[in-house]
């Protein structure tokens, strides 16, 4: 199968109803683990491939680094989410999650806050890169 853009948005479209199903049961306020843990349970119950809390070994000029990274959830592969419980993103957020897709080659991440009264209007950010540009339509 090829990987498009629409395939990759249509998983991102997934992620995001389970995410707002674990905000609908849970409501805002509850640790970031807790969410974790319920969105990992949504995404698998909806037959996804999920991993999440893996390193990532980031390379510096070719030399890997003895420190590691750590990403929340990985979906299909392909799309990066970042789970938070805070009072707003702040701009590192994004470029955290953008720094994470890079170094990863994903196409897509998705940057969730439940630490509010509404997920698709407060407490989403969908972000792409270059990997996203050069898939095809």
């Amino acid at each position: 199968m090829e990987i498009t853009k629409k395939y990759v948005n249509q998983i991102a479209y997934k992620i995001i109803g389970c995410a707002i199903e674990v905000h609908k049961e849970l409501g805002p306020g509850l640790l970031e683990s807790l969410y974790e843990e319920c969105l990992v349970y949504e995404l698998m119950d909806k037959g996804l491939k999920v991993t999440s809390q893996q390193q990532i070994i980031p390379l510096y000029k070719g030399i890997e680094c003895k420190s590691r990274l750590r990403f929340d959830i990985m979906v299909e592969d392909l799309v990066l989410v970042e789970n938070k419980s805070t009072n707003g993103f702040s701009p590192i957020d994004q470029a955290q999650l953008l720094s994470y897709m890079n170094i990863l080659k994903k196409p897509k991440g998705l940057l969730i806050n439940y630490n509010v009264m509404n997920i698709t209007t407060d407490g989403l950010i969908p972000l792409v890169n270059k990997y996203f540009q050069k898939l095809s339509e």
